[in-house]
């Protein structure tokens, strides 16, 4: 039974950082392509990062949105079967509950088979 669960969210204050986390079981996450996306109140989820397979043509290659790029890092530790969401200098309108998910195949451009439950993420002072 596939499951991911997200963890790390809370409050934090304009230019901080925090650190999500996205436990995986049920599926080794170094064959699939993993991301997050994030919605905020009242508006649609959105996309945030993803990273592909290391087995993929792309070779483990990251993508962002560019409201994150220089920001945010995505990573994974195949090992630990976790995904990672570094996120600096934090403004308020990255205030939103974070979602992990797991892509179909090797690359992003699959489509999304699961989903986390979310991890709040507030920035505010």
């Amino acid at each position: 039974q596939v499951q991911l669960v997200e963890s790390g969210g809370g409050l934090v204050q304009p230019g901080g950082s925090l650190r999500l986390s996205c436990a995986a079981s049920g599926f080794r996450i170094s064959s699939y392509a993993m991301g997050w996306y994030r919605q905020a109140p009242g508006k649609q989820r959105e996309f945030v990062a993803a990273v592909a397979s290391g087995f993929s043509t792309n070779g483990g290659r990251t993508n962002y949105a560019d409201s994150v790029k220089g920001r945010f890092t995505i990573s994974r530790d195949n090992a630990g079967n976790t995904v990672y969401l570094q996120m600096n200098s934090l403004k308020s309108e990255d205030t939103a509950v974070y979602y992990c998910n797991k892509f179909r195949y090797r690359d992003w451009t699959s489509s999304i088979d699961y989903w986390g439950q979310g991890t709040q993420v507030t920035v505010s002072s």
